[in-house]
């Protein structure tokens, strides 16, 4: 006889919310997990789809906002733009040291170079969001990650656990068409950059278009990494979150 693992809370919930579809996983979300829940934009461009879904199934979900003081303008004004549109309850949160700050002591952290790299992704994005989580008092933690965005995202669950973390993803397995047909479908408005060649959307001085050819995951950070650090791997994490 073959002794088997007992299934843990993420499995199981990834289980549950592949049965559903977008904005009943949602609503089950909130519905089971109330204050604990909240959800994270980065106002990429398709963030109006997350915030649209939030905004029809579950209004009470806070959404967190990470401002690194290097997002383009037009990312800041597109903020406005959606939050206004949807009525979000939309928290914002900031690294500890201002971007001047960080320049002053360290240099461009975001230069090719992993261990800079690895700093500027603590300072200006995981610690804030693990400061974010804290303070709202939430464990569980919902993101627009998709497994079409990139090749370290194929195999990613619905749910998984980072650390005291329960993630959680209602539309990961929707392709790049669905996007594109729900966004049209209901009149949202996408990214301002997108038409100018974007086709991801981070702080400006570490994201490019894809022009010539430039394979999509070469347009973050020089071609050296595609995620930012909030939404590696937890299996192969040294992060707190």
């Amino acid at each position: 006889m073959t002794d088997t693992l007992p299934i843990t809370e993420a499995e199981q919930l990834s289980a549950d919310l592949a049965r559903l579809k977008a904005g009943e996983r949602l609503k089950w979300l909130h519905d089971r997990y109330g204050s604990r829940l909240v959800a994270s934009t980065s106002f990429g461009l398709q963030a109006a789809v997350m915030l649209k879904l939030i905004a029809d199934h579950a209004p009470g979900i806070p959404v967190v906002f990470i401002d690194t003081g290097y997002h383009f303008p037009e990312t800041y004004r597109y903020a406005e733009e959606l939050t206004g549109r949807f009525g979000t309850d939309l928290r914002v949160y900031q690294p500890t040291h201002s971007a001047a700050r960080m320049e002053a002591l360290w240099g461009p952290l975001w230069e090719p170079g992993k261990e800079n790299m690895d700093r500027y992704a603590m300072l200006t994005k995981i610690e804030p969001m693990d400061r974010a989580l804290r303070e709202l008092g939430a464990d569980v933690w919902i993101s627009g990650v998709r497994r079409s965005h990139s090749s370290t995202r194929t195999e990613r669950p619905f749910a998984e656990q980072q650390k005291r973390t329960l993630k959680v993803y209602p539309i990961l397995d929707w392709p790049d068409a669905q996007i594109s047909a729900y966004m049209h479908d209901h009149g949202l408005p996408p990214h301002p950059l997108a038409e100018q060649g974007y086709v991801t959307m981070g702080d400006w001085h570490s994201t490019r278009p894809a022009v010539d050819g430039l394979d999509p995951e070469a347009t973050r950070f020089n071609g050296e990494k595609y995620e930012c650090g909030l939404h590696i791997d937890s299996g192969n994490s040294d992060f707190q979150i």
